[in-house]
């Protein structure tokens, strides 16, 4: 299983790329881990939305041309479901060409052929907005799980656990209302978007991750308690 911390411990953010040319693909793969981030990749908008539904990502990298369907199709599909900046890698230099891009929801692009350093500078800019967006908040603790929600880390035992973007982001909306039910729809919703909201089985594998992860026992939860029926609720006393 691939790590999602960095060297000094802090969650490594998740990029998927979405490319058909298999050459540029590996390389920009490549280039991404060596920088410290986690990749997903795949050739075609289908394998995109697939790997983006099971796993999320911090970033998408979008080129506009696949072969089962055009970018701007994975563009609306990710834009109905959450604010994952999107770069467009595209090939096209005319000026609709990127206008129709920005107007279907991403949030920057490159053309082909573009500098390796620009777009890192660009991948950087676009996570440090996201990171500005959210307010800081405290961190929980309970002296053994600690849910850092400002640096977005969480230990168990003094150890760091690497989470996916979808598993944090269900620790961090129950740790946001600890004590508390938060109903399945509204989990369903946050984390896959307005569609999915019957989708139970997609948060039901999602929660029996997490707790694998934690520690945590499903028929005697420590920190994940589910109200059959309604919802998860986090038992956490710090």
């Amino acid at each position: 299983m691939r790590s999602e911390a960095n060297s000094s411990g802090q969650r490594a953010p998740r990029i998927l790329l979405i490319e058909d040319d298999d050459e540029l693909r590996s390389v920009l793969a490549g280039i991404l881990r060596k920088n410290g981030y986690v990749v997903d990749a795949a050739f075609n908008a289908t394998g995109g939305l697939t790997v983006y539904a099971e796993r999320g990502a911090d970033l998408v990298l979008l080129d506009m041309t696949l072969p089962d369907h055009d970018g701007r199709a994975v563009l609306e599909s990710l834009r109905r479901h959450d604010r994952t900046p999107v770069i467009v890698v595209t090939g096209r230099t005319e000026e609709q060409h990127k206008v129709e891009a920005l107007d279907a929801g991403a949030n920057d692009y490159v053309t082909k052929p573009f500098g390796v350093a620009e777009l890192l500078a660009r991948i950087r800019a676009q996570l440090r907005t996201i990171e500005a967006e959210e307010p800081p908040v405290p961190y929980l603790d309970d002296g053994f799980l600690r849910i850092d929600l400002a640096n977005r880390t969480v230990t168990v035992g003094g150890n760091t656990v690497a989470l996916t973007p979808k598993e944090y982001g269900l620790l961090a909306m129950l740790a946001r209302n600890t004590g508390r039910v938060v109903p399945q729809s509204q989990l369903l919703r946050e984390l896959w978007g307005p569609t999915y909201e019957q989708d139970t089985h997609y948060l039901r594998i999602l929660v029996g991750k997490l707790r694998q992860k934690l520690g945590d026992d499903a028929t005697a939860p420590r920190w994940i308690a589910t109200e059959p029926g309604v919802g998860l609720r986090l038992l956490l006393t710090v």
